[in-house]
């Protein structure tokens, strides 16, 4: 059965692909394994869908079209104006965006607008039934003092946290890696919070069960490694997940290094109810084959 799905895939991808490398699409299909017919059937994982990697293929909503064509239950990092009509699609926004891993709090030339920005996010998180807000350390600067820039960070949050506890809403501080300069969105050199277990003792000094770890596990393989280890670890302060295979931020084939179906049964072994949003850019022909094929994957 397997194989005649194969055949039946490549067969329909081909007669598509007049502007692609018909050899590469056969090639996609073989190495990963996938099922061109699959559909979330477990589900014990909320899969979840960043939009902005998918940017150069759909627009919002026709990509919310295909995540609940797969089985996906909710989609983040879209325009705010698509939120209403992916809701209507029965689809749930996982996370809200607000200022940006540039213009961070351990900056306090950008302290302000981190605020209003916060705030203006944690705004829009109550409005839609959202429950996560994420938010960034910044980057370093000239002149930067750790241990103050730490503390500052502290500082902004803080005063951002009542808002957030009043309105139901948690904000996740996500781990960038600093190593990967070979493309604007892989990598980030320069950020402060490139070291996940310095990310989580911030969240310690914040002390509220409304700031916790989003632990992106691309991130994490980068510049820590031992993910699984980190997963029971900071189980308690992680809030949120990323997906991206590494190296290269791409699928989560097999010409990447992350394991991931035990990294997803150690996310569930550890109670964790909330949702992993696959960030892999595609690269793949066919993208929602290459989300097809991560859906898949991770419905352990």
């Amino acid at each position: 059965m397997t194989s005649r799905r194969r055949f039946l895939a490549a067969s329909s991808l081909l007669a598509g692909a007049c502007a692609g490398n018909p050899s590469d699409v056969i090639a996609q299909l073989k190495r990963a394994d996938v099922d061109p017919s699959f559909v979330v059937k477990n589900g014990r994982i909320r899969q979840s869908i960043m939009g902005w990697c998918f940017n150069d293929h759909f627009k919002a909503v026709e990509l919310a079209h295909h995540c609940k064509a797969i089985g996906l239950v909710a989609m983040e990092g879209i325009p705010r104006e698509a939120y209403p009509e992916v809701k209507k699609l029965g689809l749930e926004i996982s996370l809200v965006s607000s200022h940006g891993f540039a213009k961070g709090p351990c900056n306090p030339d950008f302290r302000e607008e981190v605020v209003a920005k916060l705030i203006e996010s944690i705004d829009v998180a109550k409005e839609f039934g959202v429950k996560n807000v994420i938010t960034f350390t910044g980057m370093r600067f000239d002149g930067m003092d750790e241990e103050k820039a730490a503390n500052d960070c502290v500082e902004t949050w803080k005063s951002v946290l009542s808002h957030a506890e009043k309105s139901g809403v948690t904000l996740v501080l996500e781990h960038l890696n600093s190593r990967d300069n070979t493309h604007p969105m892989k990598g980030h050199p320069g950020y402060f919070g490139d070291d996940v277990d310095f990310c989580v003792d911030l969240i310690h000094r914040i002390g509220s069960p409304n700031f916790k770890l989003l632990f992106d596990i691309y991130h994490v393989s980068i510049m820590n490694g031992d993910i699984i280890r980190r997963i029971r670890q900071y189980k308690d302060v992680i809030g949120h997940y990323h997906t991206a295979g590494n190296p290269g931020r791409a699928e989560l084939d097999d010409t990447q290094e992350i394991n991931y179906p035990p990294i997803l049964q150690a996310i569930l072994d550890t109670g964790y109810t909330g949702f992993v949003a696959q960030e892999f850019i595609p690269t793949w022909d066919d993208p929602v084959l290459a989300l097809r094929q991560a859906a898949q994957l991770c419905d352990i």
